[in-house]
């Protein structure tokens, strides 16, 4: 946040003319962009103007000093006539050019990459698979399958031990 008095001041022109030029173009400053002190707030700036020694730049309670934010310092800078707001403006529109450039060149840059990176996944799976068919083989050689256990055979059907039957019987 910037006070109205101390951007003028950046700007060169009067805190009032400023002040005038919002009021006129009052459509551009949403709230986002600037609001008006709340008189305790006021007062606050004003005893800490005192004390820092800078009361010459201090308004009576008449009148509300505005905080503008960064956008409403930036859109008073495009309102003004002053060399110094005029030179304002004239740099934030060649920082955004300059922005859309950098990004531009960054969403290409990212494509490329993107291309390169798909181009490269493709050969590593390639090669991925026939190296685990390579050690896959490696492995069968290194350690055999263990040979079948045999278990004693079974006989089927039934077996009976002929004992002495009953009494008698043979």
């Amino acid at each position: 946040m910037i006070l109205d008095v101390d951007l003028a001041v950046i700007y060169g022109v009067e805190t009032k003319a400023l002040n005038q030029a919002v009021r006129r173009n009052r459509e551009k400053f949403p709230r986002d962009f600037i609001f008006q002190l709340t008189e305790n707030e006021s007062l606050e700036n004003i005893r800490s103007q005192i004390v820092t020694g800078s009361t010459q730049r201090h308004r009576g309670l008449q009148s509300l000093p505005y905080a503008f934010t960064e956008h409403g310092a930036i859109m008073a800078a495009t309102i003004l006539k002053s060399p110094q707001a005029v030179q304002m403006s004239v740099f934030v529109v060649r920082a955004f050019v300059k922005m859309r450039a950098a990004l531009s060149d960054t969403r290409e840059l990212a494509r490329k990459l993107a291309t390169l990176e798909k181009e490269l996944t493709a050969r590593l799976d390639t090669h991925e698979t026939a190296i685990v068919g390579v050690l896959q083989r490696i492995m069968a050689l290194l350690d055999p399958p263990a040979a079948a256990v045999e278990h004693p055979k079974r006989e089927m059907g039934f077996h009976a031990h002929l004992t002495d039957g009953p009494k008698g019987q043979p």
